[in-house]
């Protein structure tokens, strides 16, 4: 069992890392525009060089997030996270010493090959530590509340860089990263595995069932590698239809999110866990963020956007609920290679998500679109949203139970009359029939 003060060790590294890392985020445009168009206002270098380096810090991501996950059931979450938070410096240290053009190249490089081991890898790897002590019944409540401390730490280092000048700005955030570093070394616990919280869905039996099946039942199946093959993830999708469901949410929610995890994570995450559970907490959260998507899409005044902005309230509840649900499927040796597979799903999400939507809004922004309809890509949004699957009977049971949102239950059916129209899309996918019952016909 995690103990307090080890999960406050946790919490100050995690706020520490992200910290640093976001520290940079507001100045590196003017740094980019410095180094490679100085006295220029527009650099299309600039946009081509960071489109390059997103696609391929998503791709290397997608490889190195269920290998450093699957590295730390084997050898540790702590000799892991030790890895990426000691990355995260180099490039940090690099603009610290000089923001000329050939540091910047240096800066450039580096951080591409630092981030595919680095973006992500620490959430997964501080998720995996949650869950390796935590039960079950209070995992979501001890995402929820790292989420915040996440959140946290983005609007602290946002702020901070409005005080501090560039050179500034990346000494500090080096000296914090070192911090970090530093501070998880010295009093971060490593994680003790329970073996009794849950039973593993990844057993040998079941991989012989689904991968070897045209193999002799005398042939030994490799269950854990250093790196993880297709036929290990296609094993750990087909093994349980809640997980691969999770799995497809995910990397609908990173396509589209486009809102950050608020700070009120720390309060209302704990209270509604208990009361809704993380099934229905993840469809309220999903709702919210499609119908924040819409409002965005058909912004008819400039207060729409702010008004809008209340959503992120609730949609905030996601990306925890997802990676509880995540956490229970597995057992506590394979905490890591899930979390670090839902992570590489998402970095895909996010290589895939410029492909997508770029093209269609500078569409619908030209001369040439088809019609009218400046927020028609926002709208794409929302509607990808909408086609993250759930389970049906557990949604009608569910339902049952908690019959004092049957309101917004009924509004979200109203809402989503289209999901709801297609069965064959979510329920099939998963190798399941569409439930007998259905909901109401109009």
């Amino acid at each position: 069992m995690l103990t307090l003060p080890a999960f406050t060790h946790l919490c100050v590294t995690f706020f520490l890392h992200i910290f640093a890392t976001l520290m940079a985020s507001p100045v590196i445009v003017d740094i980019t525009m410095f180094a490679l168009c100085p006295g220029e206002s527009e650099c299309s270098l600039a946009i081509y060089l960071t489109g390059f380096q997103q696609t391929i810090i998503g791709l290397g991501s997608l490889v190195t997030m269920p290998l450093i996950g699957n590295l730390s059931d084997k050898y540790g979450r702590k000799a892991l996270l030790t890895v990426p938070v000691t990355l995260a410096i180099i490039p940090l240290a690099i603009l610290a010493y000089s923001r000329s053009r050939n540091f910047f190249y240096a800066y450039y490089i580096l951080k591409i090959l630092t981030a595919m081991f680095c973006e992500g890898s620490v959430l997964c790897l501080s998720l995996a530590y949650v869950a390796d002590n935590f039960p079950e019944g209070r995992r979501a409540s001890a995402f929820g509340i790292l989420s915040g401390v996440g959140s946290c730490a983005f609007v602290c280092g946002t702020l901070s860089t409005r005080f501090l000048s560039t050179a500034s700005t990346f000494q500090v955030a080096t000296a914090m990263a070192m911090l970090a570093a530093v501070y998880m070394r010295v009093f971060l616990p490593d994680s003790i595995v329970n073996d009794n919280l849950s039973i593993p869905i990844m057993s040998e039996g079941k991989l012989k069932g689904i991968v070897n099946q045209d193999v002799e039942s005398d042939k030994k199946v490799q269950t854990f590698k250093t790196m993880p093959s297709i036929e290990d993830m296609q094993a750990l999708l087909k093994t349980s239809s809640t997980f691969s469901q999770a799995a497809i949410v995910s990397f609908f929610s990173n396509l589209a999110d486009v809102g950050l995890q608020a700070s009120l994570l720390l309060l209302l995450m704990p209270l509604l866990v208990p009361v809704l559970g993380e099934e229905k907490l993840l469809a309220i959260g999903i709702f919210f963020n499609c119908a924040n998507m819409i409002v965005y899409s058909i912004a008819w005044s400039f207060w729409v956007p702010y008004a809008a902005a209340m959503f992120s309230l609730v949609y905030v509840f996601s990306q925890p609920c997802i990676r509880s649900i995540v956490s229970k499927q597995v057992g506590p040796c394979e905490q890591g290679k899930a979390q670090g597979f839902i992570s590489g799903i998402g970095s895909f999400a996010n290589v895939a998500s410029p492909l997508v939507f770029s093209p269609l809004t500078s569409l619908f922004l030209s001369d040439t679109a088809p019609f009218y309809f400046p927020g028609f890509s926002i709208m794409c949004v929302g509607f990808a949203l909408v086609r993250t699957p759930f389970d049906h009977n557990q949604y009608y049971v569910l339902r049952r139970k908690h019959s004092s949102i049957e309101p917004w239950i009924e509004l979200a059916e109203d809402m989503l009359k289209y999901y709801f129209s297609s069965r064959n899309g979510a329920d099939r996918c998963c190798g399941r029939e569409p439930p007998l019952r259905g909901p109401k016909s109009k």
